[in-house]
Protein backbone atom coordinates (compact mmCIF):
# COMPACT_ATOMS: atom_id res chain seq x y z
CA UNK A 1 0.00 0.00 0.00
CA UNK A 2 1.16 3.51 -0.72
CA UNK A 3 0.18 7.02 0.45
CA UNK A 4 -3.48 7.09 -0.59
CA UNK A 5 -4.31 3.64 0.74
CA UNK A 6 -2.74 4.31 4.14
CA UNK A 7 -4.62 7.61 4.43
CA UNK A 8 -7.88 5.92 3.42
CA UNK A 9 -7.38 3.06 5.89
CA UNK A 10 -6.63 5.60 8.63
CA UNK A 11 -9.83 7.46 7.85
CA UNK A 12 -12.12 4.43 7.86
CA UNK A 13 -10.54 3.15 11.09
CA UNK A 14 -10.93 6.58 12.77
CA UNK A 15 -7.22 6.95 13.43
CA UNK A 16 -4.85 9.79 12.63
CA UNK A 17 -4.26 10.41 8.92
CA UNK A 18 -0.95 12.14 9.61
CA UNK A 19 0.30 9.37 11.92
CA UNK A 20 -0.61 6.59 9.50
CA UNK A 21 1.15 8.29 6.60
CA UNK A 22 4.13 9.00 8.86
CA UNK A 23 4.68 5.24 8.92
CA UNK A 24 6.22 5.49 5.45
CA UNK A 25 8.81 7.96 6.75
CA UNK A 26 9.34 6.93 10.39
CA UNK A 27 12.43 4.79 10.92
CA UNK A 28 13.41 2.72 13.91
CA UNK A 29 11.52 1.67 17.02
CA UNK A 30 7.99 3.02 17.38
CA UNK A 31 8.59 4.21 20.93
CA UNK A 32 11.32 6.50 19.61
CA UNK A 33 8.66 8.64 17.90
CA UNK A 34 6.21 11.18 19.39
CA UNK A 35 3.22 9.65 21.19
CA UNK A 36 0.81 11.24 18.69
CA UNK A 37 2.34 9.17 15.87
CA UNK A 38 2.80 5.81 17.55
CA UNK A 39 -0.57 4.19 16.85
CA UNK A 40 -0.48 5.29 13.21
CA UNK A 41 3.06 4.01 12.68
CA UNK A 42 2.12 0.69 14.31
CA UNK A 43 -1.02 0.37 12.14
CA UNK A 44 0.95 1.28 9.02
CA UNK A 45 3.53 -1.41 9.73
CA UNK A 46 0.85 -4.01 10.50
CA UNK A 47 -0.96 -3.29 7.21
CA UNK A 48 2.31 -3.47 5.28
CA UNK A 49 3.15 -6.81 6.91
CA UNK A 50 -0.28 -8.29 6.17
CA UNK A 51 -0.07 -7.09 2.57
CA UNK A 52 3.47 -8.40 2.05
CA UNK A 53 2.63 -11.82 3.47
CA UNK A 54 -0.75 -12.25 1.78
CA UNK A 55 -1.06 -15.01 -0.79
CA UNK A 56 -2.74 -12.64 -3.28
CA UNK A 57 0.22 -10.26 -3.10
CA UNK A 58 2.69 -13.08 -3.63
CA UNK A 59 0.72 -14.40 -6.60
CA UNK A 60 0.58 -10.96 -8.19
CA UNK A 61 4.27 -10.25 -7.60
CA UNK A 62 5.17 -13.57 -9.25
CA UNK A 63 3.47 -12.37 -12.46
CA UNK A 64 5.91 -9.48 -12.92
CA UNK A 65 8.74 -10.15 -15.38
CA UNK A 66 12.06 -11.26 -13.88
CA UNK A 67 13.65 -7.94 -14.85
CA UNK A 68 11.30 -6.18 -12.39
CA UNK A 69 11.47 -8.72 -9.55
CA UNK A 70 13.26 -6.36 -7.16
CA UNK A 71 10.96 -3.42 -7.92
CA UNK A 72 7.69 -5.38 -8.15
CA UNK A 73 6.64 -4.64 -4.57
CA UNK A 74 7.00 -0.90 -5.11
CA UNK A 75 5.05 -1.13 -8.36
CA UNK A 76 2.26 -3.12 -6.71
CA UNK A 77 1.93 -0.49 -3.97
CA UNK A 78 1.71 2.34 -6.51
CA UNK A 79 -0.69 0.41 -8.76
CA UNK A 80 -2.95 -0.35 -5.78
CA UNK A 81 -3.14 3.38 -4.99
CA UNK A 82 -4.07 3.93 -8.65
CA UNK A 83 -6.86 1.34 -8.35
CA UNK A 84 -8.14 2.90 -5.13
CA UNK A 85 -8.22 6.37 -6.70
CA UNK A 86 -9.76 5.06 -9.92
CA UNK A 87 -12.63 3.36 -8.07
CA UNK A 88 -12.65 5.70 -5.06
CA UNK A 89 -16.43 6.13 -4.94
CA UNK A 90 -16.80 2.41 -4.22
CA UNK A 91 -14.63 2.67 -1.10
CA UNK A 92 -15.36 6.08 0.45
CA UNK A 93 -18.37 8.37 0.87
CA UNK A 94 -16.41 11.61 0.38
CA UNK A 95 -15.26 12.59 -3.14
CA UNK A 96 -11.53 12.03 -3.65
CA UNK A 97 -10.89 15.73 -4.39
CA UNK A 98 -12.36 16.68 -0.99
CA UNK A 99 -10.66 13.84 0.86
CA UNK A 100 -7.29 14.78 -0.65
CA UNK A 101 -7.58 18.38 0.52
CA UNK A 102 -8.65 17.22 3.99
CA UNK A 103 -5.64 14.88 4.12
CA UNK A 104 -3.21 17.65 3.11
CA UNK A 105 -4.71 19.94 5.77
CA UNK A 106 -4.38 17.23 8.41
CA UNK A 107 -0.75 16.66 7.47
CA UNK A 108 0.09 20.37 7.45
CA UNK A 109 -1.46 20.85 10.90
CA UNK A 110 0.52 18.02 12.51
CA UNK A 111 3.48 19.32 14.51
CA UNK A 112 5.12 15.91 14.90
CA UNK A 113 5.67 14.75 11.32
CA UNK A 114 9.03 13.15 10.48
CA UNK A 115 11.28 15.70 8.79
CA UNK A 116 11.41 13.70 5.54
CA UNK A 117 7.59 13.81 5.27
CA UNK A 118 7.49 17.50 6.18
CA UNK A 119 10.00 18.17 3.39
CA UNK A 120 7.96 16.43 0.68
CA UNK A 121 4.53 17.64 1.86
CA UNK A 122 4.47 21.04 0.05
CA UNK A 123 5.16 19.36 -3.29
CA UNK A 124 2.69 16.56 -2.56
CA UNK A 125 -0.08 19.08 -1.90
CA UNK A 126 0.84 21.50 -4.68
CA UNK A 127 0.92 18.75 -7.32
CA UNK A 128 -2.02 16.96 -5.66
CA UNK A 129 -0.43 13.53 -5.75
CA UNK A 130 -3.45 11.83 -4.16
CA UNK A 131 -5.84 13.01 -6.86
CA UNK A 132 -3.26 12.34 -9.60
CA UNK A 133 -3.26 8.62 -8.77
CA UNK A 134 -6.66 8.31 -10.45
CA UNK A 135 -5.19 8.68 -13.95
CA UNK A 136 -2.66 6.56 -15.80
CA UNK A 137 -0.44 9.62 -16.26
CA UNK A 138 -0.42 10.23 -12.51
CA UNK A 139 0.54 6.61 -11.86
CA UNK A 140 3.34 6.86 -14.41
CA UNK A 141 4.59 10.06 -12.78
CA UNK A 142 4.62 8.31 -9.39
CA UNK A 143 6.66 5.44 -10.86
CA UNK A 144 9.04 7.94 -12.47
CA UNK A 145 9.41 9.80 -9.17
CA UNK A 146 10.32 6.61 -7.32
CA UNK A 147 12.77 5.65 -10.07
CA UNK A 148 14.61 8.97 -9.62
CA UNK A 149 15.04 8.32 -5.88
CA UNK A 150 16.46 4.81 -6.27
CA UNK A 151 20.20 4.23 -6.11
CA UNK A 152 19.66 1.79 -8.98
CA UNK A 153 16.95 3.38 -11.18
CA UNK A 154 17.31 0.60 -13.75
CA UNK A 155 15.36 -1.65 -11.36
CA UNK A 156 12.22 0.05 -12.71
CA UNK A 157 13.14 0.13 -16.42
CA UNK A 158 10.04 -0.38 -18.60
CA UNK A 159 7.86 -0.46 -15.45
CA UNK A 160 5.13 1.83 -16.77
CA UNK A 161 4.43 -0.41 -19.77
CA UNK A 162 4.48 -3.57 -17.68
CA UNK A 163 2.07 -2.16 -15.09
CA UNK A 164 -0.31 -1.02 -17.82
CA UNK A 165 -0.16 -4.45 -19.48
CA UNK A 166 -0.94 -6.10 -16.12
CA UNK A 167 -3.92 -3.82 -15.44
CA UNK A 168 -6.50 -6.63 -15.23
CA UNK A 169 -4.39 -8.85 -12.94
CA UNK A 170 -3.65 -5.88 -10.68
CA UNK A 171 -7.31 -4.86 -10.49
CA UNK A 172 -8.45 -8.39 -9.61
CA UNK A 173 -5.81 -8.68 -6.85
CA UNK A 174 -6.67 -5.21 -5.52
CA UNK A 175 -10.43 -5.78 -5.48
CA UNK A 176 -9.97 -9.07 -3.64
CA UNK A 177 -7.33 -7.95 -1.14
CA UNK A 178 -8.30 -4.38 -0.33
CA UNK A 179 -11.65 -5.07 1.38
CA UNK A 180 -9.76 -7.48 3.65
CA UNK A 181 -7.27 -4.74 4.49
CA UNK A 182 -10.16 -2.40 5.31
CA UNK A 183 -11.50 -4.98 7.77
CA UNK A 184 -8.03 -5.57 9.24
CA UNK A 185 -7.45 -1.83 9.72
CA UNK A 186 -10.70 -1.42 11.67
CA UNK A 187 -9.86 -4.40 13.86
CA UNK A 188 -6.25 -3.31 14.40
CA UNK A 189 -7.41 0.17 15.44
CA UNK A 190 -9.48 -1.46 18.20
CA UNK A 191 -6.68 -3.81 19.31
CA UNK A 192 -3.66 -1.48 19.21
CA UNK A 193 -1.25 -2.30 22.07
CA UNK A 194 -1.68 0.12 24.97
CA UNK A 195 1.88 1.44 24.72
CA UNK A 196 1.12 2.88 21.27
CA UNK A 197 -2.06 4.70 22.29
Amino acid sequence: MNFLAHLHLADISNTSLAANLAGDFAKGAIDGHPQSLRQGIWLHRQIDKITDEHELSRELLAKFPKSLTRGAGILMDLAFDHMLARYWDEYHHQPLAEFSQRAYASLKSSADLPESLRAVLPRMAQEDWLMAYAGRQGLNQAISGVRKRLSRPELLDNAEKVVEKMDVEIEIAFRTLYPQLMAYSRRLARTTPAEFL
